[in-house]
C-alpha cells in the first residue's frame, strides 16, 4: 500500500439549507400534517355535483385531489410569474 491510500480522505460535507429554505421546508411539513389530519377526521362519504353528474365519493378523496389541485397550480404560477427563478 502506498502512503496516498492510507491517507483519509475528507469526506464532502452536504450542502447547507438557507433559513429560507428551512422555513419554507417546515411550513410545508406542518401544513401537510394539517392537511392529512383533516383529511383523516373527515371519512364519511360527500355528494360531488360534476359537470356530467353527481358522485359520492369519500370526503377523504374530494380534500385531498383539491389540496393536490391547488398546489399543483400553485407551483404553476409561481413558476410562470418567476420564470423559474433560482436561489
Amino acid at each position: 500500500m502506498s502512503e496516498d491510500e492510507l491517507q483519509p480522505t475528507p469526506e464532502k460535507q452536504p450542502a447547507k439549507r438557507s433559513a429560507r429554505e428551512e422555513t419554507r421546508l417546515a411550513v410545508a411539513v406542518v401544513l401537510a400534517g394539517l392537511g392529512t389530519a383533516f383529511a383523516l377526521l373527515n371519512l364519511n362519504h360527500a355528494k360531488v355535483n360534476y359537470i356530467f353528474g353527481t358522485g359520492h365519493p369519500r370526503m377523504l378523496f374530494v380534500i385531498v385531489f383539491c389540496l393536490l389541485l391547488g398546489g399543483t397550480i400553485g407551483w404553476i404560477a409561481g413558476h410562470r410569474r418567476g420564470g423559474g427563478r433560482k436561489g
